[in-house]
């Protein structure tokens, strides 16, 4: 059987003593000019087709060089990075080359590779949204291939366990591991997950009862360490609903969004903690991988050293994060002192 996800995760988080992850969610416009310039140039270089499939080839590769050197300046103090779908397939079929070229880099490195995805839809559907980012697929002359080879993806469950227990099957089968929405950190969120039902229950809320499901389909996959390959998304921006949560999953492991640009500190992420400092992997997207763009790391590094300036950046997140972590006494035995 393939190792169980949540204890690869732990290891990784060990090895770096790091719960943080980041999220490469490139806009092409704040890729530094030099490399966009070059792959337009080595794309249009002796060009005669399709302009505008030559640009979006282009595009594509110059955010496959942009991650990989954010990849390669930080995979020493990461665990896992969570490339998010939307801001590649928005180019086509070039876009998703790219993402797909990321996530083989992550790979690459020996760190762990999130696939932003959160599908949701229903049985053969869903089936093969889990085959294509976490398994294998079947090819015409018979035989089978991974195709983005994530280690873990994000899930939309509100259609109900016919969506989520496909993943579930699969990141049993593969050692893979899935994070299940439960809480997300945009300001409307509470106009559903927020929402109470069911007075007969104690008036529970949807993001509670979403809580309780997760909890229930993690049960099979629980690894060693006695954590589970499937998680939830908890954004950082709701920190007393976090803790509500973790209360009710004691063995997930909770991915949070939303530290860094959107506000969320690292005291708003300790809730999603358990008392071992285990149990959550904190996610900062374009606060870190465009850390260039502003003070105080544009005066020191500059355009030219974005790279240096995103792992300038991941360190200082890991070291808020691991000083808050040791002053709320949430902080894994075994860990420098």
């Amino acid at each position: 059987m393939p190792r169980n996800f949540a204890d690869r995760l732990l290891a990784e988080i060990d090895a770096t003593q790091n719960p943080s992850c980041v999220g490469l969610d490139p806009r092409i416009s704040r890729i530094p000019r030099a490399i966009r310039e070059r792959a337009v140039e080595s794309r249009l270089a002796g060009f005669s087709g399709d302009r505008r499939e030559a640009l979006l080839e282009a595009t594509a590769d110059a955010i496959v060089a942009f991650n990989k050197a954010v990849i390669d300046a930080t995979a020493d103090v990461v665990p896992a990075y969570k490339p998010n779908v939307a801001f590649y397939e928005c180019y086509g079929p070039a876009g998703l080359r790219a993402y797909r070229e990321t996530i083989a880099h992550i790979r690459q490195k020996g760190r762990i590779a999130i696939a932003d995805v959160k599908r949701e839809d229903i049985g053969d559907t869903s089936k093969s949204y889990a085959d294509g980012f976490l398994g294998s697929v079947e090819l015409a002359d018979g035989s089978s291939t991974s195709v983005f080879d994530a280690d873990a993806v994000t899930v939309s469950p509100y259609v109900g366990s016919d969506n989520t227990l496909q993943f579930v099957t699969v990141c049993a089968q593969q050692g893979r591991g899935a994070f299940i929405l439960v809480k997300t950190s945009n300001p409307s969120s509470g106009e559903l997950q927020d929402l109470r039902f069911d007075p007969q229950h104690g008036s529970r809320t949807l993001y509670e009862q979403m809580a309780l499901l997760v909890d229930q389909w993690g049960t099979k996959c629980r690894g060693d360490r006695g954590y589970s390959s499937i998680g939830a998304v908890v954004g950082a921006t709701f920190p007393e609903q976090a803790a509500r949560i973790r209360e009710m999953m004691e063995n997930a492991i909770i991915l949070v969004p939303a530290y860094g640009a959107q506000g969320g500190a690292a005291k708003d992420v300790m809730p999603n903690l358990n008392n071992d400092g285990y149990g959550a992997i904190i996610n900062n997207s374009r606060n870190l991988i465009f850390a260039y763009t502003r003070e105080p790391y544009s005066s020191k590094f500059g355009e030219a050293k974005f790279a240096e300036a995103a792992r300038e950046d991941a360190l200082a997140m890991r070291e808020d994060l691991v000083s808050t972590m040791r002053a709320s006494g949430r902080i894994p035995v075994g860990w420098a002192a």
